[in-house]
């Protein structure tokens, strides 16, 4: 779920939150885990909560 918004933050930051499928605070996505997206979520980490299923 994206929790902080991305405005201000750099153009590489707002393209993986829209490549993870999120654009607006408390939207939420269910994705496969792999180390792809794992390596997403950490390079945005400060503005998504992950929690597992």
């Amino acid at each position: 779920m994206q929790v902080r918004s991305t405005i201000g933050r750099p153009n590489r930051q707002k393209l993986t939150i829209k490549a993870l499928g999120l654009g607006k605070i408390n939207r939420s996505v269910e994705v496969e885990y792999t180390p792809q997206i794992v390596g997403m979520v950490n390079k945005v980490g400060h503005l998504v909560t992950v929690t597992e299923i």
